[in-house]
Order: C-alpha cells, then structure tokens, then sequence
C-alpha cells in the first residue's frame, strides 16, 4: 500500500516538474508582469492589500534575475507563478475589502432610515394640533405657486446631492403634513446658481430633486404623489454676484398642492 502510494506521489511530482519544464519562461515572465502592473496601477488594491503588492513585486524580480541566468529557467518560471499568485490574491483581497466598505455604507444607511422612520412614527403620534403647528414651524412660503418648502444649499453636501443630516427634521415635518393630508401631493425642484458649467449645473440640480424625493418615498410617501423637475440656473432668487446670492439660488423648492391635490403648471 506504502509503495503504491509513493508511485503516485512520485509521479505526481514528475508531471508537475514535466509541466514547469514544458512552459516557456519568457511567457511566464510577461504573464506576471501583466498581473503586477494591473495591481500596482490600481489605487484601490495599493490601499487595501499593500503587503501582497510588495510581495507580488520582489517574486517577480527574482523571477526576472533568475531568468538572466543560465539553467535557472525553472525558478524563473516557479518565482514568476509566485508573482501572479500574490497579484490575484492582491486583488481578491481588495474586492473583499471593497465589499465590506459597501456593506457598512448600507447598513448606516439602513440604520439611518430606521432612526428617520421611528422619529416620524413619533411624531405622527403628535396629532392634536399637528396641521397648524407643522405648516408654521415648515416655514411653507406662500407664492403664486401655492405653498413652497425651501431646503437651502446648507443642507446637501457641498457640491453633492447628498443631504446633511440637518435635513432631516424639516422632511419629517414634510412627511407627517403629507401622512395627514393624503390628499396633497408635492412637486420637487431643483435650481442651482450660475457658477461653473451649465450642463453640470443643471445635473446637479435635478439629482438634488431626485436625492428629496427618494427620501420622502423611503419614508412611505407615495412616489405617485411626487413629481420631480431640475431647472439648473433659471429662475435665481438672489444675484449671482456675490457668494450670499448664489448660496440662495442653490436650493430644492417643495410645492405643495392645493387640498384637492392640484398642483399648479410646471415654470
């Protein structure tokens, strides 16, 4: 049994070796060149896997120098397959790293949203006089639009359509006016000021629009209730001229309907 056992081994041996004599070292070398390079130009695997870079890196030079030498083409070839192992476990482990990263991003933002929701659960409990009392402390202005809610610039993050934190008390008022009057709907617009490109600023404030209502449907408003619309750089409040002005013209405006739900023409 012991003997038929060391012939396999034995023959598993002399076929690997068989293998590794076959393969070319020069078409190894490049194999691992290319998988280092593919990890040393990628920031992500730099940051997340560094000592498998620097190992992946002195394989290949000792692949490299062996193969400069003569009968060394077996360790150039062995120290070369070492050096693409090292690359791709660089890689698996960035990706692992990467995937972590996401799922922590979602659970805060899961977290998030439960603490929004069982702050409005809440507040919804509060229904005595909630419709006065949340239509003053909303500061809904009241325009030839109807009823207009203001974010301004301050509560999204600079130059980004994620909202501040501070954001949320003023949509949760939002939400619990529209959970008792089910009959309103809103309209969410976006404007921006004039710096910069147009185009982008026109991106930028639909995303904005679009970052409001997801919140809003997350919290259970209806996304039939919603409309969403970008107006960029048109229609400014202040000028543009000063850093006042344009903070002021980079808003979100919420446009309440009327009680039978009509909202007025869109600008």
């Amino acid at each position: 049994m012991k003997s038929m056992l060391g012939s396999i081994v034995s023959l598993g041996i002399c076929v690997a070796l068989a293998g590794c004599a076959a393969q070319d070292p020069q078409q190894a070398l490049d194999q691992a060149h290319a998988e280092y390079q593919g990890i040393v130009n990628d920031p992500q695997v730099q940051r997340s896997a560094p000592k498998d870079v620097v190992r992946a890196g002195e394989a290949l030079e000792r692949a490299q120098r062996f193969a400069d030498y003569l009968g060394g083409a077996e360790d150039a070839i062995h120290y070369a397959y070492l050096s693409q192992r090292y690359s791709q476990i660089a890689r698996h482990h960035s990706e692992q790293l990467l995937n972590q990263e996401r799922a922590s991003r979602l659970g805060l933002e899961r977290e998030r949203l439960r603490q929004l929701l069982q702050e409005a659960r809440l507040l919804d409990a509060q229904q005595g006089r909630w419709l006065d009392d949340q239509m003053l402390s909303l500061a809904a202005a009241e325009t030839d639009r109807g009823l207009v809610v203001t974010l301004g610039d301050v509560l999204f993050k600079t130059e980004s359509a994620e909202l501040e934190a501070s954001a949320n008390r003023t949509l949760l008022k939002l939400v619990a006016f529209l959970q008792l009057n089910p009959q309103r709907k809103v309209r969410v617009e976006g404007y921006s000021d004039n710096s910069g490109d147009a185009t982008e600023n026109l991106l930028l404030s639909r995303a904005r629009a679009r970052s409001v209502s997801r919140t809003l449907t997350d919290l259970g408003i209806d996304t039939a209730r919603i409309e969403v619309v970008g107006y960029g750089e048109r229609f400014p409040v202040a000028e543009n001229a000063s850093v006042r002005g344009r903070a002021l013209n980079r808003r979100v405006e919420i446009v309440l309907s009327d009680e039978q739900g009509e909202l007025g023409p869109i600008r």
